[in-house]
């Protein structure tokens, strides 16, 4: 939904009055300027150090589709649509295509559509996470969906779209034919590539059915997540923003990147003080590369107190949030604000 209300945001602010000009010029500069956050406060964040390798992920991958959606935007709308639209379904075409056998382009293939890690030099590198070939088909897909969202029965169409999305998956992930990768397209968790097969229980059945390849976003990935998303936001259409849940949520959406960037480095330091709480051991999770390895012996919790210290991290960001999103507000031209 990133990549999705991205593009949208672009579209209806075409359709309040910015030109195409202006808009490709804040795609750009917007992108850029993620890309930049990504190699730096993001690693660290993550990291707590610039040692080790560095792990490219949604930040970085938006950043890149908002500068090729600096392009795309000049397109007509319905070629704009035709593009994210050919780019969700048909991107597994691509699985086969293994970069081992590209030799010298093999990262730039990694870069656009298999995740692994790229070797800039000896002592420089980082691994890709969030390919850019679909996540780009998202976002032209979503600046399309902008012509709904400026309709003013726009809350019938999206939860149209919303349904028949979700519908498309179940269909899709029963045939078990197309839509979930191949073994060669995903670093990651190889296990949930490709078709599900039933298990010896009922519950694993269907986890293994719900099961989606995220990197990169398969087809299933992306109906299984867009489709009740979208739901969802048809169904918040309705909802008085200036009270109850709605006016907490409202603190969030007016801030998500300074909510994000917060919020990886709250984490990474509550899971340092809780481990030090219970005395267990965190040395590991100073020196960086945790995403890429499992936990030592004797460190974790159960569901339970995880969900408890989610709970905790919004409690504790919901004040900053909120001040920040005020402060925006006081000061309307500075349009510099825009990028944090």
């Amino acid at each position: 939904m990133f990549f999705l209300l991205a593009g949208a945001g672009a579209y209806l602010a075409v359709a309040r009055g910015r030109s195409l000009p202006q808009v490709s010029h804040f795609f750009w500069t917007r992108g850029l300027w993620l890309v930049f956050l990504e190699l730096t406060v993001l690693r660290f964040a993550w990291n707590f150090t610039f040692a080790s390798v560095g792990l490219m992920q949604v930040i970085w991958a938006l950043g890149w589709s908002m500068v090729a959606m600096a392009l795309i935007v000049k397109l007509p709308v319905r070629w704009i649509a035709a593009l994210g639209v050919v780019t969700i379904v048909f991107h597994n075409l691509l699985d086969a295509i293994d970069p081992a056998l590209l030799g010298n382009f093999s990262g730039l293939w990694m870069v656009l559509h298999s995740p692994g890690l790229v070797s800039i030099t000896p002592g420089m590198s980082f691994f890709v996470a969030y390919p850019l070939i679909p996540w780009i088909g998202v976002m032209a897909a979503g600046y399309a969906m902008g012509a709904l969202l400026d309709r003013n029965d726009r809350r019938k169409w999206i939860l149209g779209l919303g349904v028949a999305l979700t519908l498309a998956f179940f269909v899709l992930r029963a045939i078990n034919l197309y839509g979930n990768g191949k073994a060669s397209s995903s670093f990651f968790l190889p296990s949930t590539v490709g078709p599900w097969k039933v298990q010896p229980s009922l519950t694993l059945t269907i986890i293994a059915f719900f099961d989606t390849l995220k990197y990169p976003p398969s087809l299933d990935y992306l109906l299984m997540t867009l489709g009740p998303a979208l739901i969802v936001l048809a169904c918040l259409g309705g909802v008085a923003a200036e009270r109850g849940p709605g006016r907490i949520l409202l603190v969030f959406g007016r801030v998500p990147l300074f909510y994000y960037v917060l919020h990886i480095l709250l984490i990474h330091a509550l899971a340092i003080f809780v481990g030090m709480l219970f005395h267990e051991p965190v040395s590991w999770l100073w020196h960086g590369g945790f995403l890429l390895h499992p936990p030592p012996a004797g460190y974790g919790h159960g569901l339970p107190f995880v969900y408890l210290m989610w709970c905790i991290a919004l409690l504790i960001l919901y004040f900053p949030c909120k001040w920040y999103m005020a402060f925006k507000h006081r000061h309307r031209e500075w349009g510099w604000l825009s990028y944090l």
